[in-house]
C-alpha cells in the first residue's frame, strides 16, 4: 500500500462514526464467525468500511448526512462489485440501534451460522489470549481468593 493509501486510512480510522466503532468492537479479532475484517481498507481508489478479503465482501455503513443511498454510493458498489467483490450496506441507525442484529445478518448474508466469540480487552488495549468468552454465554468473573 503507498504511504499515501496508508495515511488516507489511518486518517479515515481515527475519524470514524461512532456507529463505524461499535461495529468495529464486534468484527475486530475475528470474532465474528472467525471472519477476519479490515477497517477502511483500499480497494482500487475506494476505502471500504470494512472488508473480509478471504470472503471478498465488503461492508459498508451509510451515515448521518444522508437517508438514503447517493449517486456516488451506488456508483462506487458497481465498481466494487464489478471486481468481485460483494457490497452489504447498512445505515448508521441500524447500527446504533442493534449492533449485534447487524452482525447476525452480515453472517446470514455470507450463509455462515452465527457465532460471536467476545474478547475482554487487557489494560494495553490488545485483546487478551486467554479471556474468550461468547456473548451469549458470558459468565460473570470469579475472583480467586
Amino acid at each position: 500500500m503507498a504511504k499515501t493509501n496508508r495515511s488516507r486510512a489511518q486518517e479515515l480510522r481515527a475519524n470514524q462514526t461512532k456507529a463505524e466503532s461499535l461495529l468495529w468492537d464486534l468484527l475486530r479479532g475475528s470474532q465474528l464467525c472467525g471472519l477476519k475484517f479490515r477497517r477502511q481498507h483500499p480497494i482500487a481508489h475506494y476505502y471500504a468500511d470494512f472488508a473480509c478479503v478471504r470472503k471478498r465482501l465488503v461492508v459498508e455503513l451509510d451515515g448521518e448526512y444522508h437517508d438514503q443511498v447517493s449517486a456516488e454510493d451506488i456508483q462506487r458498489q458497481k465498481h466494487l462489485e464489478s471486481m468481485g467483490w460483494d457490497v452489504i450496506r447498512f445505515r448508521n441507525d441500524d447500527v446504533l440501534q442493534d449492533v449485534e442484529a447487524v452482525a447476525r445478518a452480515i453472517a446470514s448474508h455470507v450463509r455462515l451460522e452465527y457465532s460471536l466469540l467476545r474478547r475482554k480487552p487487557n489494560p494495553s488495549g490488545m485483546m487478551h489470549p486467554k479471556s474468550p468468552t461468547r456473548s451469549h454465554h458470558s459468565r460473570p468473573s470469579q475472583r480467586e481468593g
